[in-house]
């Protein structure tokens, strides 16, 4: 892999959302190659489907309300909570209450980088 990095600062303002579609954006805020943050911002019904990836992830939840499925066990998140998925295995999210999470994966999503569609889109708003 070839050496990737982001600026050491990462100002919010000056940086457009990216809109995935489905009612769901990001910001990628950090990363280099054993490390990635993102912001995600969800409105309420936007869906991300059943997925998994290589990646291990821990997401904040800033706020809103998500019905998490993280290997088929389902659990209703709220601004505050957080939680973590392992390399590989399936989850999926409903957005309950418009809201942002903010993703960290190891290492990073070279597939973010290079403008792939994410797999997780699918229906809702």
């Amino acid at each position: 892999m070839k050496k990737v990095q982001s600026e050491a600062f990462f100002l919010d303002a000056e940086n457009e959302w990216e809109v995935l579609g489905g009612g769901i954006s990001r910001k990628i805020m950090g990363y280099d190659e054993s490390i990635m943050m993102v912001k995600v911002n969800f409105e309420k019904g936007s869906i991300g489907t059943p997925h998994q990836h290589i990646h291990s992830q821990t997401t904040y939840v800033v706020s809103g309300s998500f019905e998490m499925d993280v290997d088929g066990k389902k659990q209703v998140l709220n601004g505050g909570d957080s939680f973590y998925i392992a390399p590989d295995l399936m989850h999926s999210a409903v957005c309950l209450e418009a809201g942002m999470l903010i993703d960290v994966f190891s290492p990073v999503r070279e597939d973010f980088l290079d403008g792939t569609k994410p797999a997780y889109l699918g229906g809702g708003k």
